[in-house]
């Protein structure tokens, strides 16, 4: 079955983290061991668990794929910058691997509906084919996102990402960010917030509202009218913390007829769990639980979906332990299933959804 995976940080890991995506997860494990690779010790030297070839296995047809780099006042080796100047020029070099990884033929970038509904076709076709295997599979699709608007250096700037292909954009990320406050914040728009949401809609890019502070999420759900996502976010209901949404802020999303994705981290899956705990009491069944309460939420299964944030600051062993590689969220189809889940059904939280909210956005703007 294929997959649109919401949110997957693979330009940190290909060039903060220096791993060479081409190569297998375990290959890149092996390869680590030991190794001098500058990541911080909780992110998981050696535990990585997505790769180009393993996407390939999982039927990762598509995903959100970002370019990320901070600049929040507290600067991290590879991660938050000193100055917006040194954030813009990391994020565009994340822009240049993914075409580098495009003219090698590993991935498609797609920046509108001709090129999605192409790609689909060609993954589906695949899909369906008895002979289909990784070695054969189409090239990756790719949709860009960026984490957090940091690196753009004022709202007019972001017509030059568009034009680079950025086509969604979450304002921002941890802590306080130069256009909203994020994640560990009660912080809401400042005072270059607003002119980049207008510059948003008037191109046609997608808000993702994923690490927003409440303050800032419910301005944003005000002053913005365009449609929105939250690509990898989980419930506050079921893991009361800030780095979830309430089932307002859920019901808010759903009503802009926009989709969630489940993020597969262990601190949005189980309450209370800190980083060195053991991943033995959580599976996938936790993912499936974020997933059914959105449905719930919404009374149908059209806005829930995979987010699943795999390597994005997190390791092997703060997943689910019944999760080695990416590949392994195929088995969400299976415990969807059990839980009383049409195919129907399946196929929208797998991947249709996502489609759908690409589709419908891109066909309306004419893109």
């Amino acid at each position: 079955m294929l997959i649109i995976d919401g949110h997957l940080d693979l330009t940190v890991n290909a060039i903060q983290w220096g791993r060479d995506l081409e190569k297998s997860v375990l290959t890149l494990r092996v390869q680590e061991i030991g190794s001098n690779t500058g990541l911080p010790a909780n992110w998981g030297s050696g535990l990585g668990t997505v790769a180009l070839p393993e996407m390939r296995q999982g039927r990762i047809a598509l995903c959100f794929a970002t370019v990320v780099a901070g600049c929040s006042g507290n600067p991290s080796p590879h991660m938050d910058y000193a100055s917006v100047n040194q954030a813009n020029a990391v994020t565009r070099g994340h822009v240049a691997y993914y075409r580098n990884l495009e003219k090698a033929g590993r991935v498609r970038m797609v920046t509108n509906l001709e090129g999605l509904e192409h790609h689909m076709a060609e993954w589906e076709a695949w899909d369906a084919s008895p002979s289909a295997d990784a070695e054969t599979a189409p090239p990756l699709g790719i949709v860009l996102s960026m984490e957090g608007a940091d690196p753009i250096l004022n709202p007019e700037e972001l017509q030059e990402w568009w034009d680079l292909g950025l086509r969604m954009l979450i304002v921002t990320h941890f802590g306080r960010g130069r256009y909203a406050g994020g994640t560990g914040t009660e912080l809401g728009l400042t005072e270059m917030g607003k002119p980049l949401l207008k510059e948003m809609e008037r191109l046609g890019m997608l808000v993702d509202v994923t690490h927003f502070s409440d303050q800032a999420f419910w301005q944003v759900m005000e002053c913005y009218p365009g449609p929105v996502l939250a690509s990898h976010c989980n419930c506050r209901a079921l893991v009361p913390n800030q780095r979830q949404f309430s089932d307002d802020q859920l019901k808010a999303v759903i009503a802009r007829d926009g989709v969630i994705g489940s993020c597969l981290d262990l601190w949005v899956l189980k309450l209370g769990w800190a980083s060195g705990d053991t991943n033995q009491d959580v599976t996938l069944d936790a993912v499936v639980d974020q997933m059914d309460h959105v449905c719930q939420l919404a009374g149908d299964s059209r806005h829930a979906a995979i987010g699943s944030d795999l390597d994005g600051g997190f390791r092997q062993r703060q997943c689910p332990r019944d999760l080695n590689t990416i590949a392994d969220l195929q088995k969400l189809a299976s415990l969807l299933e059990k839980r009383g889940y049409s195919s129907a059904d399946v196929l929208n939280l797998m991947y249709r959804n996502w489609l759908r909210l690409l589709r419908e956005n891109w066909q309306k703007r004419g893109l």
